[in-house]
């Protein structure tokens, strides 16, 4: 809604130039802004006036306009004085003031339409019938995107990203004090290229203007908005997802998940009867931090002995010490494509039963 002091800032600014006074009423017959000091007696006049099909009328030396919103009065607009200039300064004054009524709530109405929209709230004939009401296209291939910013730092952030994305065709929103959700209209071709490409910009922008580091997720592409939670959802998982098992990505698209995805989706329960038939029931004591390091660069390397030694600056025969140790430790060598299979798959499932204990 328009606030009062911007109401009052353009009947200002006509006064200067026009030299005519207004004020803008509302249906009560409050002032809302004003240039002077209205009559008493106006409130007669303002009934009158809202109960005659005119929009303008020339009342006791005044001229009367309604302002109007969706085809209804909002406002009443008195310009003082009877004569032409009065009339057409009035004109003006009732033009732009629906101009601006009009900017800030479809802005406003927008903001809480696709709110509603990502937390599923509307149901599907309401969400066409706003969006031709909003101006927004319905058809239209569209991604979620999620930025996840340090506590804090999330309205600098949000102002960042809403001065990156002006266009029409995207929404800036929040739903949380740490996460900024961005709606973008995405190109027909090169999907994947042109998420990515915005996700890394978003990490750029914020860095180098806020000074902070964020992560940002995003969904699928859809083509319709009553889809559009779905990507939202699918962005939201992408975030837990990659903050258990892909902790050193900041960027993460829902597409590029992989088998933690799966392994997000599997209950406790069948996590620790799946840990217990690999290591029994009690881990071995092979989890510290060096060994994990060369486990996940041994992956990472494809399981390339030579490769791996390299980038660890280990002699060969020491990498193969340490593999054949985690061997006999837990029954699986992950030298072999099936144990390597079995082993990364443990780690990860360790990962996410971690982390549901500690939330």
């Amino acid at each position: 809604m328009v606030s009062n002091q911007v109401l009052q800032g353009s009947i200002d600014d006509l006064k200067a130039i026009a030299r005519v006074d207004l004020a803008i009423i509302d249906l009560n017959g409050q002032i809302i802004a004003a240039t002077y000091e209205p009559d008493e007696d106006n409130s007669d006049l303002i009934s009158l006036f809202l109960d005659s099909p005119a929009n303008s009328q020339a009342l006791k030396q005044q001229h009367f306009f309604k302002i109007f919103y969706n085809n209804e009065p909002e406002y009443i607009l008195i310009a003082k004085g009877s004569g032409d200039d009065a009339y057409m300064i009035g004109r003006i004054a009732v033009s732009q003031i629906q101009a601006l009524i009009i900017a800030y709530r479809d802005k406003y109405d927008k903001h809480n339409f696709i709110q509603n929209l990502l937390m599923d709230n509307l149901l599907l004939v309401d969400i066409h019938n706003r969006a031709s009401k909003l101006h927004i296209p319905s058809s239209a291939p569209r991604s979620a995107f999620i930025i996840e910013t340090p506590a804090g730092s999330c309205n600098d952030a949000l102002e960042t990203v809403k001065n990156i994305f002006q266009s029409e065709d995207d929404f800036v929103t929040t739903i949380d004090e740490n996460n900024i959700i961005l709606i973008k209209r995405i190109p027909a071709k090169q999907h994947n290229k042109y998420i990515n490409d915005i996700s890394n910009t978003l990490i750029d922008m914020i860095n180098s203007e806020v000074m902070v580091k964020v992560r940002v997720a995003s969904g699928t592409v859809v083509n319709d908005l009553s889809e559009l939670s779905h990507s939202y959802k699918e962005a939201k998982m992408s975030l837990d997802v990659g903050r258990i098992f892909y902790p050193e990505r900041n960027v993460i698209t829902y597409s590029s998940l992989g088998i933690g995805r799966l392994i997000y989706q599997i209950p406790m329960s069948l996590c620790k009867m799946f840990i217990k038939e690999i290591f029994g029931d009690e881990l071995p004591d092979i989890f510290d931090e060096e060994t994990l390091s060369t486990i996940n660069k041994f992956f990472s390397n494809n399981l390339n002995v030579s490769e791996t030694s390299r980038q660890l600056y280990l002699h060969r025969n020491t990498l193969v010490y340490r593999l054949e140790k985690i061997q006999k430790s837990t029954g699986l060598d992950i030298r072999c494509f099936e144990d390597a299979m079995t082993f990364k798959i443990a780690l990860m499932v360790l990962s996410l039963m971690n982390h549901l204990d500690i939330e």
